[in-house]
């Protein structure tokens, strides 16, 4: 029990997380690696066995020390990257998107204090490197959930969004949610949409578009199953919100 406590003490001094840069945003998202986290689970096994030993009362002071802080990285490490998932897939609606943006105002202003409580928690752990510091502080876990919980009530508003979206040109329900998000995210540009017509209408490539000052016009459809364009019969003004002008 000696020795095992003491190997802990040197191996977990030592171990850093992994960083991968987000994006051109200068964040650093951050994971444990599959060879550390598989320690992690091996030395909480090895730990909890410990309790069941008639010697507890001796190292019991380190023995309970170590499966707070194992319990508190592994938490950690799952809830974060829960957390990193949902922001970064988030950030592109709620920051990026004007239609997200303009459709949901109390949950765009929402994130903006989740953005940033994110940003704060990667910055610390980049700043602070080692897995066994940045989880012991006490302030780390309820940040996260926190974060999590806001994340999760800005998710729902999200799907009821694109619910609304999907009533109202029942064709999206053909698309996947991401497809989706895309597709309301460029309503403004028509040319971004076109990519996406062979999944929204079937058998459409794409729409023969014409350039004008403000949004292109439909001139026509080629189709995807063989050579075929059909010209229709008036040019059609792109205008409005995309489940309009789809």
């Amino acid at each position: 029990m000696e020795k095992t406590l003491a190997k802990l003490e040197v191996t977990w001094k030592d171990v850093v997380f992994e960083f991968t840069p987000h994006k051109d945003t200068g964040v650093q998202m951050i994971r444990l690696s599959e060879e550390n986290f598989d320690m992690l689970e091996e030395n909480q096994g090895a730990v909890n066995a410990m309790f069941s030993s008639r010697y507890l009362a001796t190292f019991e002071t380190k023995i309970t020390y170590w499966q707070k802080s194992l319990a508190q990285i592994s938490e950690i490490v799952v809830v974060i990257g829960e957390v990193q998932r949902s922001w970064s897939f988030l950030e592109n609606l709620f920051i990026g998107s004007e239609e997200v943006r303009k459709e949901l105002p109390k949950e765009s202003l929402k994130f903006v204090g989740i953005d940033k409580e994110t940003k704060s928690i990667l910055a610390d752990g980049f700043k602070i490197q080692k897995a066994l510091d940045f989880c012991v502080q006490e302030h780390v876990l309820p940040s996260l959930e926190r974060v999590q919980e806001d994340l999760t009530i800005c998710e729902k508003a999200l799907n009821e969004f694109m619910d609304s979206k999907r009533m109202a040109f029942p064709r999206f329900f053909f698309v996947s949610p991401a497809d989706l998000l895309d597709i309301l995210s460029n309503g403004n540009a028509p040319q971004k949409v076109m990519v996406h017509m062979p999944k929204i209408i079937s058998a459409m490539d794409t729409l023969e578009l014409k350039e004008s000052e403000v949004r292109p016009y439909a001139l026509g459809m080629h189709a995807c199953v063989g050579k075929e364009y059909v010209k229709f019969t008036s040019d059609l003004a792109l205008m409005g919100k995309v489940e309009v002008y789809l």
